[in-house]
């Protein structure tokens, strides 16, 4: 039978469909160049359509997986495969930018273990554990029981480009805040009103005002007609970065400020209800001992099942320089979106310089647009590289028919 791999795009935070470039150019062009280099197989790309970023995180990765399931049933049924949930003619390569990576890997750790990372930690312990009154430090969490070989729709591997597993780096942060210490005394009031999303000292007051005021839930992947709805003109959502990421840096809550760094300044005005609903989804980057789960979890279905996981995470290059300031010296040639493992296993990481990007969040936001970044054409042919060594595998050694062409 002739098999089929399945490229799936999810976009990141406020991302799209354009996230990938215009008119899905990124998503064809890797298409082209995996099915290439696997002659074997029929190689296809789908996009999630835009979803809204906000609410649940756990919501979110059950609504993504009801709709991929019935994707890749549709291709089954297509196929004529006698037993998909056995021995399945279609694998899936879960891609994701940025916050997408975080729904990839949540979903791949939830078809392999039926038992997802998000929400399995208490940040008010787990991350910061203390002994009790008897000085034992409590036990962790149990981790989630052993993979599931059988596993559908099966997950081949999960793709990340930059997105932040172990978090956001604090030179995101720091290289920004000094431009913008003058709009602290502002936006102080507004960052306190945050920190019950990070596991800290909550006031009375915050909390009823949460429970007048409910986080909105994830909502479900629009119909495919809304992709002819024009884009946001700020890429995206992401817009500029606003005061309450760089006052956090200054008073010191790099925790906070990894999410807070997504927060469009131009989204404030409409009140903390919209900013509370979409700093849960992405609160999962302030818990490190979820973070920490999720990729050892990773890793782990790579040495059991050979479910390829790896991160083409961007690194400044050329056009940024050294700065020094009363934060620090800020090298450039460390200089990253995320923080970048450097001795615990958490797959394959690769660098994706950008030398004209002058900033991280400019690197961030321009993988895909060739104008925008030089090392456009190295990131395809990286991610191409990693897809097809995921494949090395009796799954696609026993496919037949017609040679596939790109």
């Amino acid at each position: 039978m002739k098999k089929t791999l399945l490229l799936c795009f999810i976009h990141g935070f406020k991302g799209n469909e354009s996230t990938f470039g215009d008119n899905y150019a990124f998503t064809e062009h890797l298409r082209r160049l995996v099915a290439a280099a696997l002659p074997k197989i029929e190689v296809k790309a789908i996009v999630y359509p835009k979803y809204e970023t906000r609410g649940d995180l756990g919501e979110c990765v059950g609504r993504f997986n009801d709709w991929l399931l019935n994707k890749v049933i549709d291709l089954e049924v297509a196929a004529g495969a006698p037993s998909p949930t056995i021995d399945p003619s279609v694998h899936v390569i879960l891609i994701g930018h940025s916050m997408g990576g975080i729904v990839a890997a949540e979903t791949a750790i939830t078809l392999a273990s039926e038992q997802p990372i998000h929400g399995s930690t208490n940040p008010a312990t787990d991350d910061n554990p203390k002994p009790n009154a008897a000085g034992a430090i409590p036990t962790p969490p149990p981790q989630p029981p052993s993979p599931n070989s059988l596993m559908f729709p099966y997950i081949q591997g999960v793709l990340a480009f930059d997105t932040p597993f172990l978090g956001i780096s604090p030179g995101v942060v720091a290289h920004g805040a000094e431009s913008k210490i003058t709009t602290a005394s502002t936006a102080i009031s507004q960052l306190s009103g945050l920190t019950g999303l990070w596991g800290g000292a909550r006031a009375a007051g915050a909390e009823s005002s949460a429970m007048r005021n409910p986080p909105a839930p994830a909502l479900p992947a629009p119909d495919r007609n809304d992709r002819d709805k024009p884009a946001a003109a700020n890429k995206g959502g992401w817009g500029k970065w606003g005061n309450i990421a760089m006052v956090a840096g200054v008073v010191g809550a790099v925790a906070a400020t990894g999410a807070a760094a997504y927060i469009n300044r131009d989204q404030i005005s409409q009140g903390w209800s919209w900013a509370t609903s979409h700093m849960e989804f992405v609160g999962c980057l302030a818990r490190k001992e979820e973070l920490r789960r999720r990729t050892a979890y990773m890793v782990r279905l790579n040495e059991e099942l050979g479910v390829g996981f790896g991160n083409l995470y961007t690194r400044l290059g050329k056009a940024a320089s050294s700065k020094t300031s009363s934060i620090g010296t800020i090298v450039s040639g460390q200089r990253t979106f995320c923080v970048v493992p450097q001795r615990d296993q958490a797959g394959d990481w690769r660098e994706a310089i950008n030398d004209k990007a002058t900033d991280e969040i400019e690197a961030h936001m321009a993988m895909f647009e060739p104008k925008e970044n030089p090392g456009y054409e190295r990131l395809a042919m990286n991610a191409r590289d990693m897809i097809a060594s995921w494949l090395q595998n009796d799954w696609y050694e026993s496919s037949f028919g017609d040679t596939i062409r790109a």
